[in-house]
């Protein structure tokens, strides 16, 4: 991989061994980066580290349940185009003044390489990952409209994300590196929260840890929480002076941790069997 400038994570991105040589070897390959891992891992962060490491802008793509394929090459824009056939504004004999390139043609049009995000794919239809493949394969589209070809001046470095609410069909996947991101131990947690809150003090940063960890350990709870959320529940805690030795009862702040209702049920009902939570 000596031709390419190595991604290590950043300051404010802890990326593990694997997961920096996961991005490493789709740059190498020139291959879409598809990420999996349960919602707050990172994965979309991850294509703003790889931007900032890497020194590349970042274009991104967030997929929804409407979104196609052709959206993201271009947009005929058919409304403007009538409204100013109407209203006297604009040259509507040229076809051209009415394309809008979406984020893959930006990428592709970009004069220097670029990070494209293509966030969430598995939110959209079960044709759209297939329906991207050619042009992720040939880097090039047809504006259709105009006959114009758009070649990618410079391959952009692709990151999917998907949260596994779809298969995703396996023509696509055989096409990407994939990495399964997984959630951190406690250990590289403890290195994600000190670059969140680096004058925390240690025993705060371990108390958290601990009932983080157990929160997500118990099966009542459905929705567990999030590296974001840890981070986020950490922040209250620090601004709101808490006594650590009221953490050995209570659990305080707990709707930043629990987002759903029947979790904080689950967990209301789980305190009051008695159960021994911390020494």
């Amino acid at each position: 991989m000596s031709g390419f400038h190595r991604f290590q994570g950043t300051q404010r991105y802890i990326a593990s061994r694997d997961l920096q040589d996961a991005v490493n070897v789709a740059l190498t390959l020139e291959r879409p980066l598809l990420l999996k891992g349960e919602p707050g891992t990172g994965k979309t962060l991850l294509a703003e580290a790889i931007a900032e490491g890497l020194g590349m802008p970042l274009i991104r793509w967030h997929v929804k349940s409407t979104s196609k394929a052709q959206d993201g090459a271009y947009v005929y824009d058919t409304v403007q185009r009538l409204n100013d056939s109407r209203f006297g504004e604009g040259d509507v004999s040229d076809i051209r003044n009415y394309i809008r390139l979406g984020p893959l043609g930006r990428s592709f049009a970009s004069e220097e390489r670029v990070v494209l995000l293509i966030d969430e794919v598995d939110k959209a239809d079960m044709e759209f990952p297939n329906d991207l493949l050619h042009e992720l394969d040939a880097m090039r589209f047809t504006i259709m409209e105009t006959n114009e070809e758009v070649i990618a001046k410079h391959r952009p470095m692709v990151v999917i994300t998907s949260n596994a609410e779809k298969e995703l069909p396996d023509a696509f996947l055989r096409r990407c590196v994939f990495h399964y991101i997984a959630f951190p131990e406690p250990e590289m947690m403890t290195q994600i929260v000190r670059v969140h809150h680096p004058h925390l003090d240690g025993t705060l940063i371990k108390q958290c840890l601990e009932r983080f960890y157990w929160i997500r350990e118990q099966s009542e709870i459905r929705k567990r929480p999030s590296t974001s959320e840890l981070i986020d529940w950490i922040g209250a805690l620090a601004r709101g002076g808490i006594d650590l030795s009221s953490m050995k009862r209570e659990i305080p702040y707990l709707g930043v941790l629990l987002k759903k209702e029947t979790d904080t049920r689950a967990f209301q009902q789980i305190m009051q069997r008695g159960k021994k939570i911390f020494a």
